[in-house]
C-alpha cells in the first residue's frame, strides 16, 4: 500500500483577500492531495494529505508561487495524523485568538477589470466597482479578521447568482474575492446636485459628472479611503475657484492624469517614475515640470504656482477610469485636479453623510457611492532621488504592510507628531505605521487619530502596554498620548533622536553602534528648551549626543516667523551683524510698521524663543533672495528655494564662488558641541545680491554650502569619534538637491549613507523613530 502523510500548513503575512485560498486549493488539487484550506485570525491553515513526495513539494514552494499581491512572512508546517477522505475544500473561516495575519493595502485596478471594464460584452461593462482577487479594496473596506465578506463593508450586498457562481468556481479569478459585485448586486453609484443635494433621476452619473467638470463644477468624487475634491486641471477659473474655496493659498493640487503619454506632455518622466505611476499602488508621483508645462492643454498656472515639480498620478480605480473617458466615450476633461476632500487643515472626509455637510461650501455636486469607508487612508506621495523612490507621505497602496524590525519591541504605540502625523504600533519585530492622519491642530483630526489607532489594533492584534510621544511639552500628539495612557507608561522622545532612530529602524541597524544623526527641520524640541532644527547627533536607540547645531538665533513671533520667512531673514542678518539696509528684498517686503515692531521685539527678546533650525534658514535665505517672502503652505519658502536652484543647475551655471559656513570647534572633544554659523554665507549672499546676482544662482551656491556643511561635519565627527556611519534625516532632505550632493560626497569620502526610501525623513516618518526608542528604555 502506498505511503500517505498529512502535514498542516500555517502560512502567516499579507495572504487573505490577496488570493491565497484560491492559489492554496489550486496547488493542492495540481498535485492530487486532499485537505482543506481556511483563513484564520492567525494566518491561513491548510491540511494536505497524500503522497509524502506531493505534500513535500506542497510545503517547499508555497511561499515562492505565492499571488503576486501575497507577503510570506513565514510557512510553518508539521505532521498530524492521517485522517483519510478525496477531494480538497476551502472551509468557513475560523474567528477567535489574536491576529497575527497581515491585511493587504488597496490595489489600483489590474488590466484584466480593466479589458473587462471596457468590453461592451461583458456584464460588468461599465460598472464602476469592477475588481478581482488580484486588485481592488483591502484595507479601507476591512471591519476584522480573518477577512471574509462578512468582515468588510460589502457584507451589505449579497451576491447574485452569478457573482456567487464566480466567487465558487476555482478556476474563475474571483475566486473568493470578497468585493466581488455587479452591476445587479453591487454598490450603486449615484450624482447628488442642487441645494439641498438630490439625485437626478434618469442620468447616467458618469456621464453627467464628465458635463459638469468640462463646464467648470467642482464635485466631490468618492474614493477608495475618502472623498476627493475634482475640477478640470486645464480650466483656470475651476482651478482658482477650488483654491478659493478650500483656502489652500498656493499650496499646489495633485493632478489625475488619464495615461503616461498626457503626462509626459507636461512632465519628465524617468523610468523610475514610470514604474511608480503604472504599478499597483499608484501613488501621486512628484515629477519636475518640462518648460512650458503651462501651455494649451496642460495643467493651469494656478495647480501649482512657483513649484518645481507637479504631482501626477494615474486614475486607480475603476470610478476615475470612467471619470477620464474610455476608448469611444464623448470628449472630455483628460486631466483632473484631484486633492483631498476637507477644508485646509481638516482630515480627509469619509462618511456620506458628513460630505454633504462639511464639503457642501466647497463642490457643485457630489459622485457618490453606498459602500463604506471604513477607514480615512490619504493618497500616498513618493519623489525619485538618485534613482530610488523616496516617500514622502506612506499612506494609500502602503498602509498597512508592517516594517521588519532589526531588534523585538514590546507591544507599544507611538503616537508621531503635530504635523503630517501618523503613529506606530509595533511588538516583536514587526511595526505597523498607520496611514496619514494630517496635522493635529483640529479636533477632527485627533479624533481620526483615536479612531485609525483602535482599528489598527483590531487587525494587528497588538495590544500596547507602553506608549511613546514627542518631548514638546505643548504638542496634541503628546497630550492625546498622556490621556489614552492611563496607568500605562509614557516614554517621552526627543524630536531629532527619533527622526535618526527611524532611518536606522529602516535600514535594519540593531544599534550596536551610533551613528552620525544628520537631523534637519523645520522644528523640534530641544533639550535646552530652544527650537532645534539643525543638528548633528551622535546617537543609537538609547541616547544621543548633540555633536554639532547651527547658531542659534531669534525666532520672532513664532509661527509668525514660519509665516513671513522675512521675519526671519530680518532675525538672521541682525544676528548675523549685517545691517537690514533697504536695498535687500527681505528688507523691502516687510510692511513699515511690522519692521519697527520687529525690531523691538529683537532687541528686547519679546517672543523670541532661540532657534538652530535648518529649515528656517532655509526661508531667511529664500525672502533675502527675493524668492519667497510669504508662505502659504508648509515649506514653500524651501521648495521654491529648490526650485531656483534647479533651475541654476538646468542651465549649467557654475555655483562658485562659494559660499562657507563658519565652524567653532571646541578644542576638547568633550567641551560641547561644535557650532556652525550661518554668518559668513549671509554676508555672501547679501553682497551677490547688491551686486545683481540671479536668484537662482544664490539658490544654488546656498544648496552647495549646506551640503559642504554636512560633510565637514561629518569629517570631524569621525576623526573625532571613529564613526563612519552617516544618516540623513528630518524634512530638510526630501528636498533632492540637496540630499543628493550630501550622499554623494561622503561616499566618495568613504562614509556609509543611509537615507530614507520606505519611510518619510519627514516627521510622517517620527513613530517608527519613537517606536524603537522607547523599546531602548526599560524604564519610562
Amino acid at each position: 500500500m502506498e505511503a500517505v502523510q498529512r502535514r498542516r500548513v500555517t502560512v502567516r503575512g499579507v495572504v487573505q483577500g490577496v488570493g491565497f485560498r484560491p492559489y492554496v486549493y489550486t496547488r493542492a488539487t495540481g498535485l492530487g492531495l486532499a485537505g482543506h484550506v481556511t483563513n484564520t485570525p492567525e494566518g491561513v491553515v491548510a491540511e494536505v494529505e497524500g503522497a509524502p513526495a506531493a505534500v513535500s513539494l506542497f510545503c517547499d514552494r508555497l511561499a515562492a508561487d505565492a499571488p503576486p499581491l501575497a507577503v510570506v512572512d513565514a510557512v510553518d508546517h508539521w505532521e498530524v495524523p492521517v485522517a483519510g477522505g478525496a477531494g480538497f475544500t476551502i472551509i468557513a473561516s475560523r474567528t477567535g485568538g489574536p491576529a497575527r495575519t497581515l491585511v493587504s493595502p488597496d490595489v489600483a485596478t489590474c488590466a484584466d477589470c480593466l479589458t473587462e471594464l471596457a468590453d461592451p460584452a461583458d456584464r460588468r461593462h461599465r460598472h464602476p466597482f469592477i475588481t478581482c482577487t488580484h486588485c481592488g479594496p483591502r484595507f479601507t473596506i476591512v471591519t476584522g479578521l480573518p477577512y471574509d465578506r462578512a468582515h468588510t463593508t460589502m457584507a451589505p450586498f449579497p451576491m447574485c447568482a452569478d457573482c456567487a457562481r464566480e466567487y465558487a468556481d476555482p478556476a474563475d479569478r474571483r475566486f473568493h474575492a470578497q468585493p466581488v459585485a455587479c452591476p445587479a448586486c453591487g454598490p450603486r453609484l449615484r450624482l447628488l446636485t442642487s441645494r439641498p443635494p438630490r439625485e437626478s433621476a434618469g442620468t447616467d452619473p458618469i456621464a453627467e459628472a464628465r458635463r459638469l467638470l468640462a463646464a467648470g463644477a467642482i464635485l466631490a468624487v468618492k474614493g477608495l479611503g475618502g472623498y476627493h475634491l475634482a475640477c478640470d486641471a486645464t480650466h483656470e477659473a475651476a482651478v482658482a475657484e477650488l483654491r478659493r474655496r478650500k483656502a489652500r493659498g498656493d499650496k499646489p493640487f495633485a493632478l489625475m492624469v488619464r495615461d503616461l503619454a498626457d503626462a509626459e506632455r507636461f512632465a519628465h518622466i524617468g523610468p523610475e517614475e514610470r514604474e511608480l505611476l503604472t504599478g499597483g499602488v499608484r501613488p501621486i508621483v512628484l515629477l519636475r515640470r518640462r518648460a512650458g508645462a503651462d501651455g494649451p492643454g496642460g495643467p493651469a498656472g494656478g495647480v501649482a504656482p512657483r513649484c518645481p515639480d507637479l504631482g501626477v498620478m494615474l486614475p486607480y480605480t475603476p470610478v476615475h477610469h470612467l471619470l477620464l473617458g474610455l476608448p469611444g466615450d464623448p470628449p472630455g476633461p483628460r486631466l483632473l485636479v484631484m486633492t483631498s476632500g476637507n477644508l485646509a487643515g481638516e482630515p480627509i472626509v469619509t462618511d456620506d453623510d458628513e460630505a454633504l455637510d462639511r464639503l457642501a461650501a466647497l463642490a457643485d455636486a457630489w459622485l457618490t457611492h453606498d459602500r463604506p469607508i471604513h477607514v480615512p487612508c490619504d493618497d500616498s506621495v513618493v519623489r525619485v532621488c538618485d534613482g530610488e523612490p523616496l516617500t514622502v507621505r506612506r499612506s494609500r497602496g502602503y498602509a498597512p504592510l508592517p516594517l521588519t524590525l532589526p531588534l523585538p519591541v514590546p507591544a507599544t504605540l507611538a503616537v508621531g507628531g503635530d504635523l503630517k502625523n501618523t503613529f506606530c504600533l509595533g511588538e516583536g519585530r514587526k511595526a505597523w505605521l498607520s496611514a496619514h492622519i494630517g496635522d493635529m491642530d483640529d479636533l477632527a483630526t485627533r479624533d481620526a487619530l483615536e479612531r485609525a489607532e483602535l482599528q489598527l489594533e483590531s487587525i494587528t492584534g497588538v495590544a500596547p502596554g507602553r506608549l511613546a510621544a514627542d518631548r514638546h511639552p505643548g504638542y496634541r500628539s503628546a497630550g492625546w498620548a498622556r490621556r489614552a495612557a492611563g496607568a500605562r507608561p509614557l516614554v517621552r522622545v526627543q524630536h531629532h533622536h527619533a527622526h535618526i532612530a527611524s532611518a536606522m529602524a529602516e535600514h535594519g541597524l540593531d544599534g550596536g553602534s551610533p551613528v552620525i544623526g544628520v537631523a534637519f527641520d523645520g522644528t523640534g524640541y530641544g533639550d535646552d528648551g530652544a527650537v532645534w532644527g539643525g543638528e548633528v547627533l551622535l546617537a543609537d536607540y538609547a541616547g544621543y549626543t548633540r555633536f554639532a547645531h547651527l547658531a542659534y538665533v531669534p525666532l520672532p513671533g513664532g509661527d509668525a516667523a514660519v509665516h513671513r520667512p522675512y521675519r526671519m531673514a530680518l532675525s538672521h542678518l541682525r544676528a548675523a551683524g549685517i545691517a537690514r539696509s533697504p536695498d535687500l528684498p527681505c528688507t523691502a517686503a516687510c510692511p513699515p510698521n511690522e519692521l519697527q515692531v520687529l525690531e523691538r521685539q529683537l532687541e528686547r527678546g519679546l517672543n523670541c524663543v532661540p532657534t538652530s533650525s535648518m529649515g528656517r534658514l532655509f526661508d531667511a535665505v529664500s525672502s533675502l533672495a527675493g524668492i519667497c517672502h510669504l508662505a502659504a503652505y508648509e515649506a514653500q519658502a524651501a521648495i521654491e528655494l529648490e526650485g531656483a536652484a534647479l533651475g541654476a543647475c538646468a542651465a549649467g551655471e557654475v555655483p562658485g564662488p562659494g559660499y562657507a559656513f563658519g565652524l567653532s570647534v571646541p578644542p576638547d572633544p568633550g567641551g560641547g558641541p561644535v557650532t556652525a554659523h550661518p554668518a559668513p554665507v549671509l554676508a555672501a549672499v547679501v553682497a551677490d545680491v547688491r551686486a545683481g546676482a540671479e536668484p537662482a544662482l544664490i539658490a544654488a551656491r546656498f544648496h552647495t554650502a549646506v551640503a559642504a556643511l554636512v560633510v565637514s561635519l561629518c569629517d570631524l565627527a569621525r576623526e573625532r569619534h571613529g564613526l563612519d556611519t552617516v544618516a540623513l534625516t528630518g524634512g530638510v532632505f526630501a528636498n533632492t538637491l540637496l540630499s543628493s550632493a550630501c550622499a554623494r560626497t561622503l561616499r566618495a569620502r568613504g562614509f556609509t549613507v543611509l537615507r530614507h526610501g520606505r519611510i518619510p525623513p519627514n516627521d510622517g516618518g517620527l513613530s517608527l523613530g519613537q517606536l524603537m526608542v522607547a523599546a531602548a528604555h526599560d524604564t519610562p
